[in-house]
């Protein structure tokens, strides 16, 4: 018996700390001292910005924030990491930040999500 795979299924990013599908961007570990998730519904998001990890900056920043602009979660690989994504949400201060596993295959989907989404 087949059984039919939707097409959002096949349309999301989960690496643990982070998940994007059709609906939101779920940040875990984000709430300090809680360690509960944050979810982003994705018709909030405005954009993003992408950037290499600095050295100094927020590389060594495994909870929090090192500039008070924008938030991490809890993310002991951070250092191993290339990439810091920083969403534009109106209404949220500070800016919610991460570092995904695959930052490449993480914005190729955000892409697609925000090109593809319904005007507000």
């Amino acid at each position: 018996m087949f059984t039919a795979v939707s097409k959002a299924a096949r349309r999301s990013y989960d690496d643990g700390l982070v998940q994007l599908d059709d609906q939101a961007i779920t940040l875990r570990r984000y709430h300090f001292p809680s360690g509960t998730a944050k979810v982003i519904p994705l018709n909030t998001v405005r954009g993003y910005r992408a950037e290499p990890l600095g050295l100094l900056l927020h590389r060594f920043r495994i909870w929090g924030s090192s500039d008070l602009r924008r938030w991490l979660p809890l993310d002991v690989r951070r250092p191993l990491k290339s990439t810091l994504i920083t969403l534009d949400v109106p209404g949220t201060r500070p800016r919610p930040a991460f570092t995904p596993a695959h930052p490449a295959e993480f914005i190729a989907l955000l892409d697609e999500l925000l090109a593809g989404r319904q005007p507000c």
